[in-house]
């Protein structure tokens, strides 16, 4: 598919569900809900979570990005693809009155009603720009002591794009939590180019380990998965996309597709805390050296950044 037409699908469908009070773009049009109430095999359960609105949640998500996220009171937070201000407002009530959130949504309706829930929440330091992750026009550079996302990176085309501007605004010494759909082994392109998949499910997603490589790439550091979990389509879904022996042949392959959720550090040049096979940082460059504002922590060895 084509960007201009990816990004036409996702609107729609995520503008239906803001309008209409719906789940609409995996649940409806592509059946992947499993639950009651809507709740989808890719949604987590934020009803224990301090500051969850109701209201703001529409199920869109695959992970809970603000567990592992590491704000703190008067940080300054930007949340991708912010949709109806789920996240947003459980950062809002970490970082206080000191703080500030911002969500970016690039459909129009979904930024209306966001804020329109920030109205009944009264909250005066939170913010909804309408805009796409790979072009935050509304954001100055340096901007963000930590930036969160909750399954949208793999809605986007271009994510080299996105995630060298979530390094643009972020300030040096911040960090992201960002959960996201990525794949291991081979998926089919029935699953990969589906315009239904797009607008909610996995079709967009990236193999895991070329995934982890853009992140590097762009020069962020410390690159840990904190949480992973197998998501498990139905076989009524995939069975649209594939038919029989496609889905047979998919059985066989042990591909898989998971929901992620990483952290990365935007760290000075030169500083220690590269990716490692185990998804564990180390200081490479000076074994004997452990620069612990990498990650705050140090092993029993003293020789790794890890937590």
């Amino acid at each position: 598919m084509k960007t201009k037409e990816i990004k036409s699908a996702i609107t729609k469908s995520y503008g239906d569900i803001a309008t209409n009070n719906i789940i609409s773009g995996c649940c409806n049009s592509a059946g992947c809900c499993t639950g009651e109430n809507g709740s989808t095999s890719l949604s987590e359960n934020y009803a224990k979570v301090k500051g969850y609105n109701k209201d703001a949640d529409l199920l869109l998500g695959c992970g809970l990005p603000t567990e592992i996220a590491n704000i703190k009171a008067g940080d300054t937070v930007i949340d991708l693809g912010s949709g109806a201000g789920n996240d947003v407002f459980i950062a809002r009530s970490i970082v206080g009155d000191t703080g500030e959130v911002i969500g970016v949504d690039m459909t129009p309706e979904m930024v209306v009603r966001a804020i329109k829930n920030n109205q009944k929440l009264g909250y005066k330091n939170v913010e909804f720009i309408l805009g796409e992750i790979e072009n935050m026009h509304g954001v100055s550079n340096s901007k963000a002591d930590v930036v969160i996302s909750n399954c949208v990176m793999n809605l986007v085309p271009d994510k080299e794009k996105a995630f060298r501007e979530v390094y643009r605004v972020l300030k040096t010494g911040g960090h992201f939590s960002i959960s996201d759909i990525v794949y291991v082994g081979a998926l089919p392109n029935g699953i990969l180019e589906a315009a239904e998949l797009y607008a909610g499910c996995v079709a967009g997603a990236s193999e895991k380990n070329a995934y982890l490589g853009i992140i590097k790439s762009v020069g962020f550091k410390n690159i840990q998965i904190k949480k992973e979990r197998l998501i498990e389509l139905p076989d009524e879904l995939l069975l649209k996309f594939l038919g029989v022996e496609g889905l047979k042949e998919f059985g066989k392959s042990g591909s898989g597709i998971y929901s992620i959720t990483v952290y990365a550090d935007k760290l000075d040049e030169g500083n220690c805390c590269q990716i490692t096979e185990s998804g564990c940082c180390r200081d490479t460059e000076n074994s004997d050296s452990v620069k612990t504002e990498c990650c705050g922590t140090e092993s029993e060895s003293g020789k790794s950044c890890c937590p």
